[in-house]
């Protein structure tokens, strides 16, 4: 694990080096637009249809519509859907995708949650993600912004 001081704070903070290999995770299902997942229709559904993993289903909706579309579906009960909730008040841009529970750490939890074998080494990343959140909550509170490394993130495309 490497660790490195923050300019900004002077506080030591650790990155959690990726893993290796991911053998516990049985599929990766990404879509931008739910009509794909309706026209993909049984494909779909199929590849969602694992016997007995968790599928942790990031959808920028109301979740009860993902649960009613996979009712009686194989392994419904390990299905675990993040989406819209009614909640919140007018925030930053990201703070409101963080009270839907939809950003960038609230998924990497519900896996570490979901996946028994990644054990207790997976304990210092929750906790990770966790002091994160609590990182932004203080930032946005003080500053009234996201945090410049959400801010000023880009998207870098693999060559």
């Amino acid at each position: 694990m490497k660790m490195k001081t923050s300019k900004r704070s002077g506080k030591t903070q650790r990155k959690i080096p990726a893993p290796a290999a991911r053998p516990n995770v049985q599929k990766i299902l990404t879509t931008t637009d739910f009509s794909d997942v309706a026209r993909a229709g049984v494909r779909y559904a199929a590849a969602l249809a694992t016997k007995d993993k968790p599928i942790i289903f990031a959808y920028h909706g109301y979740p009860s519509l993902i649960h009613r579309l996979t009712y009686r579906r194989t392994n419904h009960p390990n299905l675990h859907v993040r989406g819209y909730k009614e909640e919140g008040t007018t925030s930053t841009p990201f703070d409101m995708v963080v009270m839907n529970d939809l950003d960038r750490f609230h998924p990497v939890a519900d896996v570490i949650d979901r996946v028994p074998k990644l054990g207790a080494g997976a304990a210092y990343a929750k906790q990770a993600v966790h002091d994160k959140l609590i990182e932004h909550k203080r930032y946005i509170a003080e500053y009234g912004e996201d945090m410049p490394e959400i801010r000023n993130w880009k998207w870098v495309s693999a060559k």
